[in-house]
């Protein structure tokens, strides 16, 4: 799915949300080792990370040729800061209702205002595709995160305990949330 560029002003700074374009796959496999190195929170360790040029640029493509997938960049003074996306959860029509969701930013670039805005501007989208139902999971640990989810309509349906096992032998919950779409939201 493509959307057009959106541009605004946000605590004295120039904001830009767009879709990926092909030619940023390395800037996307770079922040990607970059942001899973700076926190717990998301789905690998830095070491982890090894899709090629190839595989993200199929990845672009896909998100952006689809009707049920975006992926959305966001900008701060022209500098790359994180990004978000949805796919569809759908592998029959019983769950193609579903949308699961995904966000990332650099840590210089989080509690800022950012995550908030380009969250609700990925739901609208969701909603604009059709679906009834949003999903995410946020690890145990991520109140900053679990407060905004919760303050944008996300409401936690349940826990895999010790989803997460860390190198160093500690454990993370998974917690996932739903919000689920309808008019008002």
């Amino acid at each position: 799915m493509r959307i057009n560029e959106e541009r605004f002003e946000l605590n004295g700074k120039n904001i830009l949300l767009r879709c990926a374009r092909p030619d940023e796959a390395d800037m996307l496999i770079n922040y990607l080792k970059t942001v899973t190195g700076e926190t717990r929170f998301l789905m690998a360790d830095a070491d982890e990370i090894s899709y090629t040029i190839e595989q993200e640029k199929s990845f672009i493509n896909g998100h952006n040729d689809s009707d049920d997938q975006l992926l959305l960049l966001v900008f701060v003074d022209g500098e790359y800061a994180g990004n978000c996306s949805f796919d569809s959860k759908a592998v029959s029509r019983r769950n193609a209702h579903r949308a699961g969701i995904g966000i990332a930013l650099f840590q210089k670039h989080t509690g800022q205002g950012l995550g908030r805005i380009i969250l609700n501007r990925l739901i609208k989208e969701v909603k604009n595709a059709g679906f009834e139902q949003v999903e995410l999971t946020v690890v145990g640990g991520n109140d900053r995160a679990y407060h905004l989810y919760k303050s944008i309509g996300f409401v936690e349906c349940g826990r895999i305990p010790n989803a997460n096992k860390y190198q160093d032998g500690t454990y993370a919950d998974d917690i996932l949330m739903v919000m689920k779409l309808t008019k008002s939201n």
